[in-house]
């Protein structure tokens, strides 16, 4: 019986389409894109730095709240054909001519959703607003992480058309948070975007090319491993939890040769360069003015008696 619990501790754990990174890895990475910044920004988000890392995970705390939120942090490419991800729409408004919002929102939003994002940025450069700058900052650097993800373009984002279920959070937390120590995850000076929507497509076309090895490699390393060593047992919050092996998390990070760690830098790279150019796009407004401001608490996430009293209002 107990096996039985942590097993489906697990799964609730890993089966999750919107949760890319895991809060360790969309934490890093947030905060590793401050330092790629201008020394005209690099002052006011040093100074935030603490708002900038913390609030990274707020889009994945919101999901389970907030109505519209999950479909954000995808796009279920494949749903619209073997090609689509070369095919799709670029600018929200031909997509939606061509497919409808509701279909779009269905199988997710992620690149145009992360475009909107920096639009919203610029204004609140502009404004000179340091709440929602340091908001949606946060927010805009977790949504560019997620379309890194390779099994956030695909249906099967969980493996469970593939008989692989579990292998989300694998990809995406268990590697990062046991071997990310030893990734080289600097990234040189953020760069100017001439096209910023055009860039969150370009992540997702480059996410979803790795998706094969990533699912395949995965199948062929299981068929080696027996189960008593592709799984081991951790302390999770004073509960035994099923979580993969380190020698199997060992083994397929090694197949995929610096995937995890490639995928990382590039989101840490998007995210600095789309913070800049919205700095760029507002009239580049003098931040340090800002540094003395008082930095907005953290973002309040309703409890779990908010959101099961939400759910049966609606």
């Amino acid at each position: 019986m107990k096996k039985a619990i942590c097993l489906l501790i697990f799964v609730l754990l890993s089966h999750s389409h919107s949760g890319a990174w895991g809060f360790f890895a969309h934490k890093r990475i947030n905060r590793l894109a401050v330092f790629s910044l201008p020394p005209e920004m690099v002052g006011f988000f040093k100074a935030n730095i603490q708002y900038i890392t913390e609030n990274a995970v707020n889009p994945d705390r919101r999901r389970y709240a907030v109505i519209g939120e999950a479909e954000k942090h995808f796009i279920d490419a494949d749903a619209f054909g073997d090609s689509a991800v070369y095919k799709l729409p670029r600018h929200w408004n031909q997509a939606v001519e061509t497919y409808t919002e509701d279909s779009l929102r269905k199988y997710g939003i992620g690149p145009w959703n992360a475009y909107r994002v920096k639009l919203q940025l610029t204004e609140a450069f502009k404004a000179k607003n340091k709440p929602a700058i340091l908001r949606i900052a946060a927010d805009l650097g977790h949504y560019l992480a997620d379309i890194n993800v390779p099994l956030h373009t695909t249906k099967n984002y969980n493996g469970q058309l593939t008989d692989q279920v579990g292998i989300h959070a694998f990809w995406e937390s268990r590697i990062p948070e046991l071997l990310s120590d030893d990734y080289d995850l600097l990234i040189g000076k953020a760069e100017y975007l001439p096209q910023p929507q055009l860039t969150a497509w370009q992540a997702v076309i480059y996410a979803h090319e790795a998706l094969d090895s990533v699912l395949r490699f995965e199948k062929e390393l299981t068929q080696k491993f027996p189960t008593h060593k592709k799984y081991s047992y951790e302390e999770r919050g004073g509960i035994s939890t099923r979580v993969y092996s380190k020698e199997f998390t060992k083994a397929y990070h090694d197949m995929l040769d610096g995937q995890v760690e490639r995928h990382m830098k590039r989101s840490i790279k998007m995210i600095a360069d789309f913070w800049y150019t919205a700095w760029v796009d507002a009239g580049q407004p003098d931040l340090d003015s800002l540094i003395q401001h008082s930095t907005p608490a953290e973002e309040v996430i309703p409890t779990e008696r908010a959101i099961q009293t939400r759910e049966h209002e609606n």
